[in-house]
């Protein structure tokens, strides 16, 4: 199955179960929700949230601004935008056969989809990022950009004030496989 057919199917899919009828009563953090705070919660629903970036190998770091609100007749739909900026340095790759240091940054946008079942969230998304990058070593060996599909799906359980959340992140651009990735976090707050 391609990964457009599956996103168009897990879509629908969130659509049917996104009854209130269908489904037991939910927190009120979106499903992409990250922690317990928010940076902006607004009147009208508009849920303003901010993360940092930071890659487990060190290359990468930078922020995502995700702003999302729930539909009034489906209570346990969550949709949202997601903007986010990248920078990573000096990431080791190859090209032609030649081992390069490259320095790249990178704007991306998605658009996403999640429902509340009871404590648990499942989201979905699906974007676009172009980028642009610099070779360090050797110096000034390539100048590349360019732009790619960015696709995800993670998972958000609440129990008490226990939250866990599990987020796999993917590029569809071989220069940008050093920014694929799997997450996973706790949050306690205390």
């Amino acid at each position: 199955m391609k990964t457009g057919s599956f996103f168009t199917c897990l879509a629908a899919c969130l659509a049917i179960v996104a009854t209130p009828a269908a489904l037991a009563d939910a927190d009120s953090a979106p499903s992409f929700a990250g922690k317990d705070v928010d940076l902006m919660r607004l009147d009208n629903g508009m849920v303003i949230e901010g993360r940092d970036i930071e890659t487990p190998d060190g290359y990468t770091s930078g922020f995502r601004l995700i702003a999302g609100f729930t539909p009034l007749s489906l209570p346990r739909l969550d949709l949202a935008a997601e903007f986010s900026y990248r920078e990573s340095d000096e990431v080791p790759t190859q090209m032609g056969g030649n081992n390069l240091l490259v320095d790249s940054v990178s704007l991306g946008g998605s658009l996403m989809a999640g429902v509340r079942i009871g404590q648990l969230g499942l989201y979905a998304k699906s974007g676009v990022m172009g980028w642009e990058g610099d070779a360090v070593i050797p110096r000034d060996a390539i100048d590349t950009g360019g732009t790619t599909r960015v696709t995800g799906l993670g998972a958000r359980l609440s129990i008490n004030r226990l939250i866990s959340r599990l987020e796999f992140e993917e590029f569809d651009a071989p220069d940008m496989a050093h920014l694929n990735l799997l997450t996973a976090s706790l949050h306690y707050p205390f």
